[in-house]
C-alpha cells in the first residue's frame, strides 16, 4: 500500500516511498507515570494516558526509498507553515492526522549519487521525516 502525505489546505497529496522504515514505531509510550514517596515512606504513583505526541519518524537510506528532490521541495514548503496538519495516509494501513515536529530538524535529506551544481527535480535523496500524530 502506498504511503502519502495530503495537505488538504493546499489540495495536494505526495506519495511517499513505500519502504521508508519507522525506526520509532515502539519507542513511544502512551502511559505516563510519576512516582514519590511521602514523607512516611509510602509511595504515591500518578499515571495517566497521552491523548497525542506520538513521534513518527520515516526513514530512507542510500540504498532504499529514495525521495525526488521535486516531492522534497514541496515538503519543505509545508514544513515551513506552523501547525500545518496533514494526513498521512497508508503507513501499516492507517490513516493518521500529523505535524512536522520542529522540536529538532523535521527534514533531513542526502543527496544519491551526485555530486554536481545542475541538479533536476527528479534526482533522488534519501530522506528523514519526523511528524508528530495529533489525535
Amino acid at each position: 500500500m502506498a504511503i502519502t502525505l495530503t495537505n488538504a489546505i493546499a489540495g495536494i497529496t505526495l506519495t511517499l516511498p513505500e519502504q521508508l522504515t519507522w525506526p520509532d514505531e515502539f519507542g513511544w509510550q502512551q502511559v505516563v507515570q510519576a512516582s514519590e514517596y511521602t514523607t512516611t515512606g509510602a509511595l504515591v504513583l500518578d499515571a495517566w494516558v497521552k491523548q497525542s505526541g506520538r513521534p513518527i519518524t520515516l526513514k530512507g537510506s542510500e540504498t532504499r526509498a529514495w525521495c525526488a528532490r521535486g516531492a522534497l521541495l514541496t515538503l519543505r514548503t509545508w514544513a515551513s507553515v506552523p501547525g500545518l496538519q496533514m494526513t498521512l495516509a497508508g503507513l501499516r494501513g492507517v490513516s493518521r492526522t500529523v505535524v512536522f515536529d520542529h522540536s529538532g530538524e523535521a527534514i533531513s535529506a542526502d543527496p544519491i549519487g551526485f555530486e554536481r551544481a545542475d541538479i533536476s527535480d527528479a534526482d533522488p535523496y534519501a530522506i528523514t521525516l519526523k511528524f508528530l500524530e495529533l489525535a
